[in-house]
């Protein structure tokens, strides 16, 4: 069911990784995100990976939890997959397979195909292991702290740093939702696993509608528990806990440079995938 999906899920557990201040962990996230585009060789992305699990090691955090994470867009990596698969060209390649009315496969299509779905896999792997390690306070904190220097051209950053907070916090709960109203609606009858492509949408229907209005219905219960509590936004708001850099988050910061720079020399010295 959707209740195992594993984004926007926070695992409560002492570990260095969940004591890192959360800017620390953004920017890291930041920094392997744009490390992630730059990895030009398979080589680069066994870097990355030992670098994820080491992290995910260290962060005690259970290893499905975060592969769980790709179910989600696993949709959209076969897709990727395939249409890369097809559609790469490139001089020079060896023709593997000649598929009737499509393209032909060649050695370097399958290799640029595998190489787009892993960006894909660590992209969401790096961002599920930043919200089961973080909690949605402490981003909303990190964001707004992040973001300070916008205050001066009088953009709402405490307003966008909460909201991004709210979506985060709310998606297992509907996720949690979507499972009992698909239980529910099994419970009645509802088919949603024989038929085409178009029965199976049409299945869902009973489920989307319940789902939006209850989503509507919690966004409207918020919003009237944050007028009962007089919240004004970041207009004179203090904190309660304040961020602070410690040691261990430049210890952090430099294991990433490094990585990052071993991606770079990677790059250099090996070269491109095709």
């Amino acid at each position: 069911m959707l209740s195992d999906v594993a984004f926007g899920q926070y695992y409560p557990v002492s570990s260095p990784v969940h004591r890192l201040d959360p800017r620390t962990k953004i920017v890291i996230l930041i920094a392997y995100i744009v490390m992630i585009f730059l990895i030009k060789n398979f080589v680069g992305f066994v870097l990355a990976g030992a670098f994820l699990l080491a992290t995910i090691i260290i962060a005690k955090v259970p290893i499905g939890s975060v592969i769980k994470s790709v179910k989600a867009i696993l949709f959209i990596i076969i897709i990727t997959f395939i249409i890369n698969l097809f559609l790469h060209k490139e001089e020079g390649a060896k023709v593997l397979f000649d598929v009737w009315l499509l393209n032909k496969i060649t050695d370097k299509s399958i290799k640029y195909a595998l190489f787009m779905a892993l960006r894909l896999s660590f992209l969401v792997f790096g961002s599920s292991l930043l919200t089961l390690t973080t909690t949605p306070v402490s981003l909303t904190d990190g964001i707004e702290s992040l973001l300070t220097p916008l205050k001066w051209i009088r953009f709402p950053v405490h307003e966008l740093a909460l909201i991004m907070s709210i979506a985060l916090r709310f998606i297992p709960t509907l996720m949690e939702e979507t499972d009992r109203i698909i239980s529910a609606q099994k419970a009645r009858g509802a088919d949603f696993e024989t038929g085409n492509f178009l029965k199976k949408a049409k299945a869902l229907l009973p489920v989307l509608i319940p789902l939006v209005i209850s989503a509507f219905r919690r966004a409207e219960e918020l919003g009237d528990a944050m007028d009962a509590r007089c919240y004004n936004g970041s207009k004179n708001r203090t904190k309660y806990k304040k961020l602070t850099f410690k040691f261990r988050d430049f210890i952090s910061v430099f294991i990433t440079a490094a990585v990052f720079t071993a991606v770079i020399f990677a790059n250099i010295y090996l070269g491109g995938i095709v």
